[in-house]
């Protein structure tokens, strides 16, 4: 079963593109990086397979589920990291990942694994609106796969992320399908075989192939 099987997407905004059109196929445990400039369509396509968006046209199978049609099956299988980090300012690091485990009818324990998986410990009982950006985004990874998803959606995690950190990520990734947006080629080629080059506007067809 593939993790992701898209045909023909699109989105137009306005009058005018801004995705594709676009086929799409990703297989369980792979990782593919969307590279192109800003405006290429790299956030909207990734909210589209996160189902929070819908396209003009096309087809989509998440985890062989439609997921234009299905999404209340898919949601629970897969997370998503977008440019908003998704924490509560006012709640503490491990009270953020504590709201997030009941949502997901997790065990209270799972929060303070998740935080010592992104290395914050030291950190649970700080407010989030208190942490640096560079542990704000770690505690958004771990609210993103708090509950271990088979497959996650990712718009520029390494932002604000030290060397060390972006090694986590490809620790974080180990056995899960990916897509991962980012602008930095080298992040790129070191967490993903293949790539998907959006072009300028979404009005070209994208060039799919391996990073180098």
């Amino acid at each position: 079963m593939r993790a992701v099987l898209g045909h023909d997407l699109t989105q137009t905004y306005g009058a005018g593109p801004v995705l594709g059109p676009l086929d799409l196929e990703l297989e369980e445990g792979e990782h593919l990086a969307l590279l192109g400039p800003n405006g290429s369509g790299k956030t909207t396509l990734l909210r589209i397979l996160a189902t929070l968006a819908r396209p003009a046209t096309g087809a989509l199978q998440i985890l062989g589920h439609d997921a234009l049609a299905q999404r209340q099956l898919v949601r629970p299988r897969i997370g998503y990291l977008g440019h908003q980090s998704g924490v509560q300012p006012q709640l503490s690091a491990l009270e953020n990942l504590e709201f997030y485990a009941a949502l997901y009818h997790l065990e209270p324990e799972r929060a303070r694994a998740a935080l010592a998986e992104v290395g914050l410990e030291a950190v649970s009982g700080r407010r989030a609106r208190e942490l640096s950006r560079g542990m704000e985004q770690r505690l958004a990874l771990a609210r993103a796969l708090l509950h271990d998803p088979e497959l996650v959606f990712l718009d520029e995690p390494d932002a604000s992320l030290d060397v060390t950190a972006r090694e986590l990520l490809g620790r974080l990734l180990a056995g899960r399908a990916a897509v991962i947006a980012t602008h930095d080629r080298a992040l790129a080629a070191s967490l993903c075989g293949r790539e998907l080059e959006l072009g300028a506007g979404g009005a070209t067809r994208p060039r799919l192939g391996t990073p180098g």
